[in-house]
């Protein structure tokens, strides 16, 4: 007997045995694929990670349909980090997998429903939505689920399929698909018979009438001798073509009937870039050569180094130069960026420098594309040596390792939220790299306090540099109080004078400025000043935030919209104010006070497509807009030098958050924000506009001390058993049925006091304590450092299973979320 243990892209946190036949235990390896049943009927992708003899003792096992792949695509190295993954971060190896795959390389089966061939059918018993079914599949052989819910119209078909399967008319089978296609470009080129003088002849002959083919037969002719002139002759595509000749497919394709064109396809990778390496050698000023000298020395005794740059201190040369000595050992870097719209800038940074060695990864790519991108790696292609990518790319199949780069890495983006697994991208970074025995260096202005702290208690290594490039001065802070500016009536809308006054000198120079306000939308409240009612979302407890461009409101946590009323849902009122604001309003405001400047807005609204960054980035650092609004999008180590003023619209909403991080947060955000500003010889200003211009954080900001915060977080860590002395797990439970949640959430946060020797804080009720007609509790158990996080969890896990074996609580939904940043 030969059998496989496979993990399922499910939410399950065991293997599965399946029985393979002896020849297929000879070729399987670990790391390929294998399509398996599962349950009454369906067929998943499953992943093998061993392969054995051993029967299992529970359940027969069961046989696998098919071998996927020719040979495994993905490492063992990856299987062991996922293993970690899933064990460290308390959650299913199977959402692990799936979260790890590219989804096209997770084929779903597609139910086909076709009609059973012997049978004969009394179309007169049947209903008129099962004879729609009937009628259509005498069209055509067979039809998918999607189909039939067109057809009919409706969402839930099951029950007519199922009639329709009852009277022995349909007949189900599940068929895989595999979803990732190559892509293919279609070329031409001259028939054989025309290559010759003689050929060539003829073919004007036969062409003398027909202008526009000759036209165009003239034109791939031109295009060849171009082609021939720049080096080696390029095969020339049918689009180019097309384009070139100002023509139409149709041409073309009379061409090919008659034989005096062929065309033929050429695989080709989607995501192709033709940077131009530099062959000027890279130059360091002291400082940053001093940083990389202590950067190298510190590798030779730590594995992980933090390098503590000022904003503009040139952290990205440093990193060039050491990607530089990686690729000369022939092994692979990876580059992790918390954010999609940092990669666009730094892409073409390290093409200029690396060409065509440089890929990159993350969501905004489609399948197909990602799937190159995970070939590329995998089989160690030049054209991957290097990978730029948001924390997902932490999971490609990388076979030599040598090098990773975690930029900004105090960005609360590196962790995953929702869904499962809710890992840290920068500490499964660190121990991905202990695998292969690479180097980690984390870079950032403001590193986390965690961070901090372990290169202050000599578990990292630590490189510090404490001015910009080219001696280019810190920018100056000047702070407006918000309170007094209203009070003296100096206020325009939500701008101070001193800010108005800012921005007409920066405009009149032909400098551009930033302006930033967390918080997206027109207005985050609508009230009546009648009776004081304010819209709220009907599935989660939050105020609707008002859109102007739609003229709506939106709920932000489950979408929900409705158009803006005209008038109080509560007592007809016609008398609706706003309160609060947001980047849509700013702009507005900006439009009538600036009538003559460009404006641009960048947050999750208008960034939206495949390279909605890339527009507004491209189009800013082109000089085509003169002011930008955004929200914290533009905090992280965007690079513009005719940036001159940044405005920080109210500082406060960011301190006041009900959450410990809150102050080290803001301090993180301000300082990054104004970062951006004088990147070039002429020193930036920035302007915070705050209630609060004593707040000892804003304070910190101003004199961009470092030190100072982190020394009173520190202290208050330390006090109130928070991270970096004690580590965080945070438990939500979630169900529709208040009582019951109530009720469970105390039972188990009960349970936990008792036998955890440690703080456990709850049931609480959140800020937002219910979200899409779920109630919400959250239980908070802090670990110790002293106390061994693994036997905790285990412990942990024990009881959550003792909570699920308990019938009336089974339908409340716990997430647990390890190191809850």
């Amino acid at each position: 007997m030969y059998f496989v243990e496979v993990i399922l892209p499910l939410s399950l946190a065991k293997t599965f045995t399946y029985s393979v036949s002896e020849t297929e235990f000879h070729y399987i390896k670990k790391g390929m694929r294998v399509a398996v049943p599962f349950g009454k009927s369906k067929i998943y992708t499953a992943l093998v990670i061993e392969i054995h003899q051993n029967k299992p003792e529970l359940y027969e096992a069961k046989e696998i349909h098919q071998i996927l792949d020719e040979r495994p695509i993905v490492t063992e190295i990856q299987i062991a980090h996922w293993q970690w993954i899933a064990s460290y971060y308390m959650c299913a190896i199977g959402d692990v997998y799936r979260g790890a795959m590219p989804s096209a390389l997770l084929l779903e089966s597609e139910t086909l429903i076709s009609q059973k061939t012997d049978s004969f059918i009394d179309t007169s018993l049947l209903s008129d939505d099962e004879f729609l079914v009937y009628e259509a599949l005498q069209q055509q052989s067979s039809l998918k689920v999607q189909d039939i819910i067109a057809i009919l119209n409706k969402k839930n078909i099951f029950p007519v399929i199922q009639k329709l399967v009852d009277k022995n008319i349909l007949v189900l089978q599940e068929e895989i698909q595999e979803s990732y296609k190559p892509k293919l470009v279609r070329y031409v080129r001259l028939h054989l018979k025309y290559e010759s003088n003689q050929g060539l002849g003829e073919l004007l002959e036969i062409l003398k009438n027909a202008t526009k083919q000759k036209e165009i037969v003239m034109r791939y002719f031109q295009l060849c001798a171009t082609e021939k002139t720049q080096g080696a002759a390029k095969p020339i595509t049918v689009k180019k073509l097309i384009e070139e000749a100002n023509s139409s497919a149709a041409i073309v394709k009379a061409l090919i009937e008659k034989e005096i064109f062929e065309d033929y396809f050429l695989q080709e990778d989607r995501v192709n870039f033709s940077g131009k390496i530099n062959e000027g050698e890279l130059q360091l000023s002291v400082d940053q050569q001093t940083a990389f000298e202590e950067i190298k020395q510190s590798f030779t005794q730590k594995e992980v180094c933090l390098l503590h740059g000022v904003t503009s201190s040139g952290k990205t040369e440093i990193y060039i130069k050491l990607i530089e000595e990686y690729l000369a050992t022939g092994k692979q870097i990876l580059y992790l960026l918390p954010e999609i719209a940092l990669t666009t800038q730094l892409v073409g940074r390290l093409r200029a420098y690396f060409g065509n060695k440089v890929a990159v990864f993350h969501s905004k790519y489609n399948n197909n594309e990602r799937i190159e991108v995970w070939n590329q790696v995998l089989q160690k292609s030049e054209k991957a040596q290097v990978v730029i990518g948001a924390r997902s790319a932490l999971f490609l199949p990388f076979h030599d390792l040598g090098f990773i780069i975690v930029d900004e890495e105090h960005e609360q983006t590196f962790k995953q939220v929702d869904p499962a697994p809710r890992y840290h991208a920068r500490d499964a970074a660190i121990v991905l790299a202990h695998s292969h025995k690479a180097k980690v260096l984390l870079g950032s202005a403001t590193p986390s306090i965690e961070t901090y702290f372990n290169a202050k208690s000599d578990k990292f290594g630590l490189v510090e540099i404490s001015k910009r490039f080219g001696n280019v001065m810190m920018p100056n802070i000047e702070l407006v109080d918000l309170k007094d500016k209203y009070f003296r009536k100096k206020m325009t809308g939500h701008f101070s004078d001193v800010l108005i006054e800012e921005i007409t000198n920066a405009l009149s120079l032909g400098e551009q400025v930033i302006l930033f306000q967390n918080r997206r939308g027109y207005s985050p409240v609508v009230e009546c000043i009648t009776c004081g009612h304010v819209p709220q979302c009907q599935q989660c407890d939050v105020s609707l935030t008002y859109h102007k461009h739609k003229n709506q409101l939106r709920c932000h946590y489950c979408g929900y919209t409705m158009a803006k009323p005209t008038h109080c849902h509560a007592c007809s009122s016609i008398d609706l104010i706003t309160k609060g604001f947001g980047t849509e309003q700013i702009e507005q405001e900006l439009i009538s006070i600036f009538p003559n400047s460009k404006i641009g807005r960048m947050d999750q609204d208008t960034t939206r497509g495949k390279f909605g960054f890339e527009k507004i980035i491209d189009s800013f650092k082109n000089r085509e807009m003169d002011i930008l609004v955004g929200t914290q999008m533009l905090a992280k180590g965007l690079d513009f030098d005719n940036v001159s003023l940044v405005g920080i619209m109210n500082a406060d909403n960011m301190l006041y958050h009900p959450d410990f991080r809150a102050f080290e947060r803001s301090f993180q955000m301000m300082t990054q924000v104004a970062g951006r500003a004088g990147r070039s010889e002429k020193q930036g200003k920035v302007i915070i506009q705050t209630y609060n211009p004593n707040h000892n954080t804003i304070q910190q900001v101003t004199n961009n001390d470092y030190l100072g915060m982190y020394n009173e977080q520190l202290y208050d860590r330390q006090i109130y058993k928070y991270p970096p002395y004690f580590r965080i797990i945070k438990l939500t439970l979630k169900q529709r049925d208040f009582d019951k949640l109530k009720e469970g959430s105390m039972w188990l946060y009960q349970v936990m006091s008792q036998n955890l020797n440690m703080p456990v804080l709850g049931p609480e009720e959140p800020a937002i304590s219910r979200i899409r007609n779920e109630y919400i509790r959250t239980i908070i158990i802090k670990i110790p450092q002293n106390v061994s996080i693994g036997n905790t969890k285990k412990t942990i896990q024990k009881m959550l299973n003792s909570f699920e074996a308990v019938a009336q609580y089974r339908a409340i939904k716990v997430t647990l979320n390890v190191d809850f940043y």
